[in-house]
């Protein structure tokens, strides 16, 4: 009877043993590892300093091609035109030649970013040196890094006539000097993302981003509030090609020297006389001229009045036809009279 029970308990302890084994090796069992997650490098370190202005959720147009208007006086400089963004969509504010706001400062563009899925527009600013708009080529000595187009010497500023446009007979302050652009030629107006500029700040960029910085003047400001205001110049109006793309002076929409870009439809002057009827507002926006889709107006205008006048043209014939009834056909009677009086006598 004690074997029996030896081995009764035995076969009892194997198996309390297997059942053990099993619940360590259920143990043991684990589900892998999940997949690294992907890596989404930092924006350019001057995206973070760059104030932003506005965002959008669609990339902005490509550049228009333009040409440049001549400097209208000696210590302008340049300031390239841009896509800008507000409720309606984007519109064009026209590149312009400006008085900076102190001797040795220089213009830093302001430029597109796409960063974590939207498209955020980094304003523009006066500094001491040129800093980071991200590899955007603008043209005219804006080449995507610093600026070409002229320097400060002396306390003044010589123009570079190889990529400004500068008469020498009322700027006398200029030099010749060759620009080696190394960047890609093309017309892509923002930094990032898959289609857009693939820049870096340089070191210089880096150290002028610390620097002190001025915002935009206030004859900028009112350059920008203008062309937003100025339906022409909205990107569902000209489709990319602004008919004014670029002015002599900031606010200039209809001096001499306004620039179109290339393919742009033209603008029609207003009539003097209408133009003196309408409201202010609408003339300050379109800066003394229209675009195309203001020429319903003119049938507006047509001689309705006309209409009016044809009854009095009938009217006039009626008397002519009166004029012959007075006939002196009563005349002979008296002479016949006569007649017979001296027959009588």
């Amino acid at each position: 009877m004690s074997r029996t029970y030896a081995r009764a308990a035995l076969t009892v302890l194997g198996a309390a043993a297997l059942l053990s084994a099993c619940v360590v090796q259920e143990r043991v069992y684990s589900p892998p590892p999940p997949p690294p997650r992907p890596y989404y490098p930092p924006p350019p370190p001057a995206a973070a300093a760059a104030e932003v202005d506005v965002q959008a959720n669609e990339a902005p147009p490509p550049l228009p091609v333009y040409e440049q208007p001549p400097c209208p006086e000696e210590g302008y400089i340049w300031t390239p035109g841009y896509w800008n963004y507000a409720y309606g969509g984007y519109y064009w504010v026209p590149g312009t030649w400006v008085s900076p706001p102190q001797v040795g400062f220089l213009w830093t563009p302001g430029y597109w970013g796409f960063v974590g899925g939207i498209y955020a527009f980094h304003a523009g600013y006066w500094g001491p040196h040129v800093g980071f708009y991200g590899g955007v080529n603008y043209g005219f000595g804006y080449g995507g890094v610093g600026y070409e187009g002229g320097r400060w010497a002396g306390g003044r500023f010589a123009y570079n006539t190889s990529v400004n446009n500068v008469n020498v007979t009322v700027v006398h302050n200029t030099y010749n000097e060759t620009v080696i652009n190394n960047t890609t030629i093309n017309r892509v107006s923002y930094n990032g993302g898959p289609a857009g500029v693939h820049a870096q700040p340089t070191q210089q960029e880096q150290q002028a981003m610390h620097e002190s910085h001025v915002p935009p003047t206030t004859v900028q400001a009112q350059h920008i509030q203008e062309a937003r205001a100025n339906p022409a110049l909205a990107l569902h109006a000209n489709g990319g090609n602004p008919p004014i793309a670029a002015t002599p002076r900031p606010g200039a929409f209809s001096a001499p020297g306004v620039v179109g870009a290339h393919g742009a439809p033209p603008l029609t002057p207003r009539p003097s006389a209408p133009a003196a009827a309408g409201t202010p507002g609408a003339q300050s926006a379109h800066g003394g001229y229209a675009p195309p889709p203001a020429a319903p107006r003119a049938p507006a205008a047509q001689p309705q009045p006309q209409q009016r006048a044809q009854p009095q043209a009938q009217q006039r014939p009626q008397p002519q036809q009166q004029k012959p009834q007075p006939k002196p056909q009563p005349k002979p009677q008296p002479k016949s009279e006569q007649r017979h009086e001296g027959e009588s006598r």
